[in-house]
């Protein structure tokens, strides 16, 4: 055993417990059953049958309130895989639930059997006919796909809340629709063609014109049925004219039986019924969609009423207006949205009855948004609105800033009124749509109600499709709240149903909450008939039982999971997914969400149970190890979780004292290690990368592969001795380099000017020279302990370093420059937390400036550009998007080149720091998308601005990254 292996039971949740009621059993602390992974072991490879405790319980929870483990989990690589899992299943009697991203709200992603994951090896868009059309695969999301059409000027109709997270497979399986999709523009509508594995395996192109005949002649059973009941449903008028009036608002309950009317021979019928059918009828492996006009002419406004239903009294005229989305918002909501970058501190107190209407124009050019915009003044002089705090405005505006702001804060609807329920508390997303002309009736009647069951009120929605969500909190251990929910549903359906002639899904997906009330809303016949569908092409009913069909009135209620308190940074995790696609170890071990989960499942049993030992053993690795740190999850989860500065807190908690101690001394003699590590670099050059690689072999073995680096080929030599000489009385700015240019130099291809010579030297050349102290050796911005958890040596060097920029920068009146993205982003913030009040009093008198900004802002607009490369490619690193300065890369890199390209998929590399060398296969995961898009074409310059990030990229894609920085200096060179 390594000298400093990590002891899984320092993780072990210390807070007094009672078993809950739906913990995973102790029998099940083995995972998948030994007969069955083995069977499917031989049948598609280990590396594709996910089979630990840990792995089956990261996959049972989704965005929904319901969990449901499975036994085990496949990870399909192609149609192969799934057809092979479809026989399996066929053969043994089992039963199959496809998952993609997970963001369901009403359990579609969740089996109690064969869980298949499509997400991971199902990304891909093709635009075709110059962006008229795009052939998607299953796995890529919604804001991939529509990045890939921009370009073209197209956009994919849908357009869900979950965009970022929610892929393509689950919009087109539950005819997800969104802000303004409506009945017109969702995937029913859209959707060109699409290529289905049907349950027998067999695999339908609709878009292939010999489709029909080969599907009569594999299926001709199921021909026959579809071609029946075609007839059957033509010859009743009256249930052709219900079905034709359910499908005038927004529906998503039940099968799409108007496929029948519409689709003239089978394989049309079916491409229409695959829309909406939640995975019960086949693998949707690819679709084409018809694409839409992206209309670049915005107008927008966040209008604020005295109550609800006067807010949805007034949508009605904005749709006549032409407004494209009108979008509804309650008092809770806006006051929950605070916790989003970017709202005003001030909705915070807006009463209780306030409620308020997002409207957006857009048009194609500017006369069309001018038209739009004079209608809607005149809409909005007849409108009674309120302005209860400072930073309501009431009028609309152009700013895309300003936009983005109003859209953030509807967007997070449910992760941030989620994220602000009580603790311990399981939400349920309810989703339902009225005849538009009805909506102030029904906001009335739902307010009432959910008055009236004790639940506090929380809505939005599309209003000017009729369409509302609300949010139910409840505690689902407690049999007397999950009564108070049943109640509840039952009186709202019949509502919805009866007093509205509503749908009881309209964008979401009838799913385990809704199935129980389907008849209701359908009524017999219609109900029959989907279940005659059902039957027709799923007869052995393998295919995500329950999910959409389902006989018990109680259904609904079955599977409710309950929400363990963790730790308080992550505790009000809705699991909504919007975390997973930044995250660097996605496609590796666990995402941010996954971490979450497991952690709750630990709470949920009991102390030293079997299962909770067995997920202790697995999460080292899978979760705190294997975690970057970097917190791009914080940025894309709605209330900024920040599930790394979790992992970095358990590290902490692994540490031993004596590894605390040793890190505390590295930190008091941070001068001597870094002048030792820039020999042993040095040193590398005569030894060879093969001596080095078995040496910090046996090293790792012996102390911990999580302590000592593994040596890499791309390390490259070490940075010169001394820094450039300057002088401090011209200088308008303190230049820091960070220590790892203070250690590493440049790449092979780039020996002569470093970093920090380029710096000094663009600097001065715009008339802005800078001065590097002489005793900048011995100082660094901490990360290097702050990523790894150890805190005293995070807190020694926090405060060496804001005491030293203090004197340095004469009491912050000159700006301090940092060479490493990374490192402006520890000094300017992440070391704030562990300041001494005094030190914390200094670093607020200091300006930290990212190098970036200081050549963007500062340099650039003084130099003459005398030389570019054709093209460059950029990666932008996670510390750009913390520092919100990721465009001046860009800025820069266009300056030098006379094309410059961000790859749709450049994301976190994860080397962060060193965990790129302790955990080289952690960036191989990373950067694998980036890396392809990278080297599927030649570049004349690759850039970045962070040393560490540079050789994560140069590993990933053999390629030589450099600082922009550098080309700067080169593109101005006299």
């Amino acid at each position: 055993m390594p000298l400093f292996e990590p002891n899984p039971q320092s993780l072990r949740p210390g807070t007094k417990r009672s078993p809950a009621p739906d913990r995973v059993p102790e029998l099940r602390a083995g995972g998948t059953p030994r007969r069955m992974r083995e069977e499917l072991t031989e049948l598609l490879g280990a590396d594709k049958v996910l089979s630990k405790i840990s792995d089956l319980v990261r996959y049972a929870s989704d965005a929904s309130p319901y969990r449901f483990v499975p036994q085990v989990v496949v990870v399909a690589e192609d149609i192969d895989d799934i057809s092979t899992v479809l026989s399996y299943a066929h053969g043994k009697s089992r039963e199959v639930v496809f998952r993609a991203a997970g963001t369901s709200l009403n359990g579609q992603a969740q089996g109690e059997d064969i869980l298949v994951d499509v997400r991971r090896h199902w990304v891909g868009v093709e635009v075709l006919d110059g962006g008229a059309r795009a052939r998607i695969r299953p796995g890529t999301t919604v804001v991939r796909a529509n990045a890939a059409l921009a370009p073209y000027g197209r956009v994919l109709g849908p357009d869900p809340a979950s965009a970022v997270a929610c892929t393509i497979g689950g919009v087109v399986a539950n005819n997800a629709s969104g802000m303004t999709a409506g009945t017109t523009r969702n995937s029913y509508r859209t959707v060109s063609s699409l290529t289905v594995v049907l349950p027998s395996g067999t695999v339908v192109d609709t878009a292939d014109p010999a489709a029909d005949e080969e599907l009569a002649r594999a299926e001709p059973r199921l021909c026959a049925e579809l071609t029946a009941l075609k007839a059957e449903i033509e010859a009743d008028a009256e249930l052709t004219a219900r079905i034709r009036a359910k499908y005038a608002i927004k529906n998503t309950n039940g099968y799409r039986l108007d496929a029948f009317l519409d689709g003239d021979t089978p394989v049309r019928i079916l491409r229409g019924l695959m829309v909406g059918s939640e995975g019960t009828f086949g693998f949707i492996s690819e679709v084409v969609f018809d694409t839409l006009p992206l209309d670049r002419e915005v107008s927008t406004a966040l209008l604020f009423f005295p109550s609800l239903p006067a807010a949805a009294a007034a949508v009605p005229l904005f749709t006549e207006a032409g407004a494209l989305a009108v979008e509804l918002m309650d008092g809770n909501t806006l006051r929950a949205s605070v916790s989003v970058a970017g709202v005003p501190a001030d909705w915070a107190d807006l009463p209780r009855e306030t409620a308020a209407l997002l409207v957006e124009f857009r048009a194609p050019d500017a006369a069309t948004r001018e038209a739009y915009e004079r209608a809607a003044r005149d809409v909005v002089a007849g409108l009674d609105l309120v302005a209860p705090v400072a930073s309501v405005e009431n009028a609309f505006t152009r700013d895309p800033r300003r936009i983005s702001g109003y859209w953030r804060a509807r967007k997070a609807f449910v992760t941030a009124v989620g994220g602000s329920r009580p603790s311990g508390t399981t939400l349920i997303t309810e989703d339902f749509a009225v005849p538009p002309a009805r909506l102030a009736e029904a906001c009335a009647e739902l307010l009432d109600l959910q008055s009236r069951h004790g639940f506090d009120a929380a809505v939005a929605g599309h209003a000017a499709h009729g369409n509302l969500h609300f949010l139910l909190a409840f505690d689902a251990a407690d049999p007397s709240d999950i009564e108070r929910y049943a109640r509840f549903m039952d009186e709202f359906c019949k509502l919805t149903v009866e007093r509205f002639d509503g749908s009881l899904k309209a964008e979401h997906a009838t799913g385990r909450n809704i199935a129980p009330f389907l008849e209701l809303e359908w009524g017999t016949k219609a109900t029959d008939l989907m279940w005659r569908v059902k039957e027709a092409l799923d007869p052995a009913g393998v295919l995500a039982p329950r999910i959409v069909l389902d006989r018990d009135p109680l259904a609904h209620l079955r599977g409710l999971k309950t929400i363990p308190s963790v730790e308080r940074i992550a505790d009000p995790c809705i699991e909504c997914g919007f975390c997973e696609p930044t995250c660097p170890s996605q496609d590796l071990t666990t995402t941010p969400r996954q971490r979450i989960v497991l952690r709750r499942e630990m709470m949920r049993q009991g102390a030293g149970s079997p299962v909770e030992t067995r997920l202790l053993e697995a999460y080292g690795y899978d979760a705190v190890d294997t975690c970057a740190g970097d917190s791009t999850c914080a940025l894309a989860c709605p209330v900024g979780i920040d599930t790394g500065a979790l992992m970095k807190e358990f590290r902490h908690e692994r540490h031993s004292p004596l590894e605390e101690r040793t890190a505390a001394l590295a930190a008091r003699n941070f001068r001597a290690v870094e002048t030792s590590a820039r020999l042993a670099v040095a040193a590398a050059d005569r030894i060879g990368d093969r001596v080095l690689e078995s040496v910090t072999g046996l090293a790792r073995r012996a102390v911990s592969k999580d302590l000592v680096p593994e040596w890499l080929p791309q390390i490259p030599g070490a940075a010169a001795r001394r820094l450039p000489r300057t002088h401090r009385p011209a200088a308008v700015a303190v230049y820091y380099p960070a220590c790892v240019n203070r250690i590493f130099g440049g790449t092979d291809g780039d020996r002569g000017t470093s970093l920090p010579e380029a710096v000094v030297a663009v600097s001065a050349r715009a008339g802005r020279p800078v001065w590097i102290p002489d005793d900048v050796t011995g100082t660094c911005c901490a990360t290097i302990w702050h990523s790894k958890g150890y805190r005293r040596g995070n807190e020694l060097m926090a405060n060496r370093i804001v005491e030293a920029a203090w004197g340095w920068t004469a009491g912050g009146t000159l700006p301090l420059v940092v060479d490493a993205s990374s490192c402006t982003l520890g000094i300017a913030h992440e070391v704030v937390p562990y300041l001494t009040e005094d030190n914390r009093a200094l670093h607020a008198e200091m300006t930290v400036v990212d190098s970036l900004v200081w050549a963007a802002d500062e340099l650039l607009p003084r130099l003459d550009v005398r030389r570019r490369v054709g093209s460059a490619v950029v990666h932008p690193t996670c510390s750009m998007r913390h520092l919100g300065d990721e465009e001046k890369l860009t800025v820069l890199a266009e300056a030098c080149a006379e094309e410059v390209v961000v790859p749709a998929d450049a994301g976190c590399c994860a080397f962060a720091g060193d965990r790129g060398m302790l955990h080289p296969e952690l960036t191989a995961s990373a950067t694998a998308r980036e890396a392809a898009e990278v080297t599927a074409r030649r570049f004349d310059a690759h850039l970045s601005a962070n040393r560490m990030c540079e050789i994560g990229m140069e590993r990933a894609t053999g390629r030589d990254y450099g600082s922009v920085l550098l080309a700067l200096e080169r593109a101005t060179r006299p």
